[in-house]
């Protein structure tokens, strides 16, 4: 694979998915498969296979293993909009296609719920969709005002939950933790004090009170609210600790000569999977909170196929800007048990 690296790092606003902006045309913008093209080669769909589209969405993934040869897909989803709006999918690959509406931390279940117990392929496409950023009624975006909600499931705390509830300290604590917001305490202050008078019950709330304290220079295209909106995000729906179980269970699933594709958007996912990978692989990898530490192992259970990640090109990043922050990093299975 032909990969595209950048001169330099980015910090965790930078690389966050998608990009929020203006949509050609002033219109929304459906979701576009991200490096479509490099995960079909790694994955490289054979006829009889088993596959798990963990992060189905729109089924842009989905469709294309399915095309790229008569395999079977079980996609999954803990968003009930996009199972819903997969029967057209559903029917066009009839008996080929599976769907649950599970995260995919629960892909063991999913899958031994229908008789599947060893996969060829699992491929994760991280974070928040485009059609979750451009329907305001879901409060992901801080461009488009809507409820202050960001759950990607229909049920559980919400980011208004955190922000009319929470204590100042544990507040500023998510929003650096989880966005690396350099003024985080900042913020939570102010948060703390206007909820006094209202609660805050909308996205354009929030995002208007970020803009305040920490100012906002006229043309400048990142809003000052991206690192707390991805902050509350991230927490409100355990993104985190659901990619550290998700990576486990396809170590499980997968069996000798399985490929595990993942696609993430900024660096906090980006750490968690490249860690994953290495430490499975039998490399070092710098420590991190969110996976436990395997240990040497002389029986690797991943052999890492790309060390440094693919990145989309120019052209693809030019049709869609909002895959400028992806990186694709994949592995595979070895015939060695798993370590979790």
């Amino acid at each position: 694979m032909k990969r595209r690296r950048r001169g330099g790092t980015r910090d965790v606003a930078d690389r966050g998915r998608p990009v929020e902006g203006p949509s050609p045309d002033s219109g929304p913008i459906r979701h576009i498969p991200v490096l479509l093209r490099e995960v079909l080669e790694a994955l490289h769909p054979g006829v009889g296979e088993r596959f798990i589209d963990g992060t189905f969405g729109a089924g842009g993934y989905a469709r294309a293993i399915l095309e790229a040869a008569h395999c079977d897909v079980l996609g999954l989803d803990r968003d009930p909009t996009a199972i819903a709006g997969a029967c057209a999918l559903e029917t066009a690959f009839a008996g080929r296609l599976k769907l649950a509406e599970t995260p995919f931390s629960e892909m063991e279940d999913a899958a031994h719920g229908i008789g599947w117990d060893a996969l060829d392929g699992v491929v994760l496409d991280l974070g928040v969709s485009s059609m979750q950023l451009d329907e305001a009624e879901r409060g992901f975006s801080f461009m488009r005002d809507g409820p202050l909600d960001m759950r990607m499931s229909s049920s559980g705390l919400s980011a208004a939950d955190v922000v009319n509830t929470y204590e100042k300290d544990a507040i500023a604590d998510i929003l650096y933790t989880f966005g690396e917001e350099r003024r985080s305490r900042a913020i939570a202050a102010a948060i703390v004090k206007d909820r006094e008078t209202a609660p805050f019950e909308r996205t354009g709330q929030l995002a208007a009170l970020i803009a305040r304290v920490l100012g906002h220079k006229p043309g400048d295209p990142k809003h000052p609210a991206t690192r707390s909106f991805q902050a509350l995000r991230l927490y409100v729906n355990d993104e985190l600790g659901e990619l550290t179980r998700a990576l486990e269970a396809a170590e499980r699933l997968l069996k000798p000569g399985g490929r595990l594709v993942v696609v993430s958007f900024h660096s906090l996912e980006d750490r968690i999977v490249k860690r994953f990978l290495a430490e499975r692989s039998g490399k070092r990898a710098k420590a991190s909170r969110y996976i436990p530490d395997a240990g040497d192992s002389t029986a690797p259970t991943f052999e890492l196929r790309d060390r440094h990640g693919v990145e989309p090109g120019e052209d693809e990043v030019a049709a869609n800007p909002r895959a400028r922050s992806a990186r694709l990093r994949w592995a595979v299975r070895t015939d060695a048990p798993p370590l979790a």
